[in-house]
């Protein structure tokens, strides 16, 4: 287990297919904001939270049908099936993979990515604390849904629309969180809820994707 979450981490490093490709993308979004909002620092401070938290969600997408997909093609996948090693274990392996390589880098630049839209450091660092208990559950929830739609022709677009509405309850608690700390409330339930729902995918989805993945490689 522990060596095929190491080939995917150097494999998604190397080919940048996760790690750089998330990032550029995250970059180009935030970048964009200000163009499109204007000048006014105030009104880019308001939109600040939902924007970055938005941007890594649609950043962790785009990786979302290499988790399996690759693996699959060339009969990784397959190989693997017949080792001692249950699907729920690969599971386990490959989305720990996609959020070393996806969602902690993108938690990280989160906060230096917000300057240029106004936010302030004390808020700068919920937002990295609230990427780095949410987007675990952006990678499970992504990995369940490639699992299902694994071996489907243009599985991409049916990926996506299988796992945005399942990431509809982290962005609205994550950028909750940001937008309450911003202006000086209590965001500390809005943090818990959100960590909630990670705990709750790593506790019920390794089960659900090694049926899935049974399933797709009979």
């Amino acid at each position: 287990m522990i060596q095929l979450f190491l080939r995917d981490v150097g494999l998604s490093v190397r080919s940048g297919g996760g790690f750089g490709l998330a990032l550029i993308f995250f970059l180009i979004v935030v970048t964009l904001i200000p163009f499109a909002l204007g000048p006014d620092q105030t009104a880019l401070a308001v939109v600040a939270p939902g924007v970055l938290w938005l941007g890594a969600l649609l950043a962790c997408l785009l990786s979302l049908d290499r988790i399996f997909g690759l693996d699959f093609e060339d009969g990784t996948l397959d190989l693997l099936a017949t080792s001692p090693l249950p699907p729920e274990a690969v599971y386990i392996a490959k989305a720990a993979a996609h959020w070393l390589t996806t969602g902690l880098p993108l938690a990280l630049a989160a906060p230096i990515l917000g300057v240029l839209l106004n936010l302030d450091f004390e808020t700068g660092k919920i937002l990295c604390l609230s990427l780095l208990l949410g987007t675990p559950a952006l990678s499970l929830i992504g990995a369940f849904g490639a699992s299902l739609t694994l071996g489907v022709k243009r599985g991409g677009l049916l990926l996506s629309l299988l796992v945005l509405p399942l990431y509809v309850p982290s962005l609205i608690f994550g950028a909750q969180a940001v937008r309450l700390a911003g202006q000086g409330l209590a965001y500390d339930g809005a943090l818990v809820l959100l960590s909630a729902i990670s705990l709750g995918a790593a506790a019920i989805l390794p089960f659900a994707s090694g049926a899935a993945l049974r399933i797709n490689l009979r």
